[in-house]
């Protein structure tokens, strides 16, 4: 008797188990949090205006006409200069450039853009097996960035021999990338 109702209850439990839904991994939430993040996440110009520290490069852009394009399909990837990195120009160039020569600052923020999305993971293996001389990064203004890794991180050489460290990657928007940058850098 005792048999038969362990029998009829095991039945039962694996009856229900198998009935049950599927309980979600981990992995999978963590996955579709992932795509929920990078679906809401917005622009590449609505990253920057999110976060204080592009209040200059947000202001730079919209001064230049530059919104809706960095607003557009892509995708892109942006080296987006810093607050502190645009406080390194010269006392009075943003004050310039924003409201005096538009056409220079849409060369110079067009001289930060590359087309498609570039992760940070695709841009140092391009490095590597570019050897010592660096890899060649064509922006959308039509110049040229080089890309190296010193010391562990990847600086960008400008036209000018101005270099940049890049120290975020891979920040997400829905059009692109954004790669954090130290120094503004210059088409010449």
């Amino acid at each position: 008797m005792n048999t038969l109702k362990i029998a009829l209850a095991s039945t039962v439990a694996l009856s229900l188990a198998a009935c049950a839904p599927e309980a979600e991994s981990d992995a999978t939430t963590a996955d579709e949090t992932a795509m929920a993040e990078k679906a809401t996440a917005g622009t590449i110009v609505d990253v920057a205006q999110g976060d204080e520290s592009f209040s200059t490069l947000v202001a730079a852009v919209t001064a230049a006409g530059l919104g809706e394009t960095l607003s557009g399909e892509g995708p892109f990837t942006v080296f987006a200069p810093t607050n502190d990195a645009f406080a390194k120009l010269p006392e009075g160039t943003v004050e310039t450039l924003t409201t005096e020569d538009t056409d220079t600052l849409g060369s110079i923020l067009q001289y930060h853009v590359v087309s498609g999305a570039v992760d940070a993971a695709t841009l140092t293996s391009a490095i590597e097996g570019a050897g010592e001389d660096g890899y060649a990064v064509e922006t959308v203004g039509g110049g040229t960035l080089t890309a190296t890794i010193v010391g562990g991180s990847v600086v960008l050489t400008d036209a000018a021999g101005g270099t940049a460290t890049i120290t975020a990657v891979d920040v997400e928007a829905s059009n692109g990338l954004v790669h954090v940058i130290d120094t503004v850098l210059m088409p010449q």
